[in-house]
């Protein structure tokens, strides 16, 4: 099998763990200002009740009905990231393919795994648009919303994937941030073949440290998940988590800030517009926006002595040195950063904004 040529191993926390700890963070994903206070209380009140082994029999139920499916096709997990390890290690395909640019942990679970990952790159002067993939493949894997490129697939186009004989996995991590999920195929039963649905609740509720996420599928191959896990994977305060984002006041106030994002983002790409130097790829949809400058890691460096934190574009397959990938904040965040950057183009340009 042959050795990655990225480095699928790298994430947008390493911005901003050690010398980067101070920094304006703008390579993690996770919504500012969460857990809100409200989910705070809830997991703290969870504490009492940790001499008991968990029980997650109500937060499944309650995931189940938020997405309109029976339980027996609802599976929660570790974080998505152990639903990647899971169906790495229960499936068996003869040719798989992930589609990138996208996040990079599901090609390293299958190649941890011993599978072989054959790569479809979309490109950037299509805006990343989903195209065909190999008609043999029985196993597709890609993201929508997809991280880094932000750009939201049609249901309907990733729908035509699904084939009899091929499983369809579908990272949907990211598909709480647009208002509506337009797009999603979580509550979609009756496409041909297996198609999986990957949830986290780490980025809008900021809980990438409790590690909760879901899988959504045919109830036989969750069941085959599920027996794949040790004992009691999802600890109590986790399924609380599951449970009380799952309800409707939740999952409202999951929407208004989706639709917030919705602005904060035009606000960053109208600023980033400004810029000569600077491309967006596609119609970014999600918490964060992939540029292409030239020299960007340079840029990113000396961005970081302005301040801020930027998550490298390179690691990416599909993507090369000069892309950055930047979060959405608020206008003032927004405004602040775009100063920076503006200084640090000044000067390696001698021209700016």
């Amino acid at each position: 099998m042959t050795t990655p040529d990225h480095d699928l191993r790298h994430h947008g926390d390493a911005e901003v763990r050690a010398d980067g700890a101070g920094l304006v963070d703008l390579a993690v994903n996770v919504r500012t200002g969460t857990p809100p206070q409200w989910l705070r209380e809830h997991l703290a009140a969870t504490l009492g009740e940790l001499a008991a082994y968990p029980d997650g029999t109500a937060a499944r139920a309650a995931v189940a009905a938020r997405h309109g499916r029976p339980v027996t096709e609802t599976l929660l997990t570790s974080g998505a990231a152990e639903a990647f390890v899971l169906l790495a290690r229960v499936l068996t395909p003869r040719h798989v393919v992930v589609v990138h640019p996208q996040f990079t942990e599901p090609e390293a679970a299958l190649r941890d795994a011993g599978h072989a990952v054959e790569r479809v790159l979309l490109v950037p002067s299509d805006g990343f648009r989903l195209g065909a993939v190999p008609e043999e493949a029985d196993l597709v894997v890609l993201g929508n919303p997809t991280n880094p490129t932000s750009v939201l697939h049609p249901a309907a186009a990733v729908a035509a994937l699904a084939r009899p004989g091929r499983t369809l996995v579908i990272d949907e991590a990211f598909m709480d941030t647009v208002p509506g999920e337009c797009e999603s195929l979580a509550a979609v039963r009756d496409l041909p073949g297996r198609v999986v649905v990957l949830r986290s609740l780490t980025k809008t509720w900021g809980l990438a440290g409790l590690r909760i996420g879901y899988a959504l599928g045919p109830a036989d191959l969750i069941t085959a998940l599920g027996a794949a896990q040790p004992l009691w994977p999802v600890s109590t305060p986790a399924l609380a988590a599951a449970e009380v984002c799952s309800a409707p006041a939740a999952l409202a106030e999951a929407e208004q800030a989706a639709q917030d994002l919705t602005l904060h983002r035009d606000h960053l790409l109208k600023g980033l517009a400004a810029f000569a130097a600077v491309r967006v790829h596609g119609e970014p949809a999600a918490s964060f926006v992939l540029v292409e400058l030239p020299d960007a890691a340079a840029v990113r460096a000396r961005l970081r002595e302005h301040g801020f934190a930027v998550r490298r574009g390179d690691t990416f397959p599909g993507l090369g040195p000069d892309w950055l990938r930047i979060a959405v904040r608020d206008p003032g965040t927004t405004d602040r950063f775009l100063d920076a950057l503006g200084s640090v183009l000044a000067v390696r340009t001698g021209t700016g904004r």
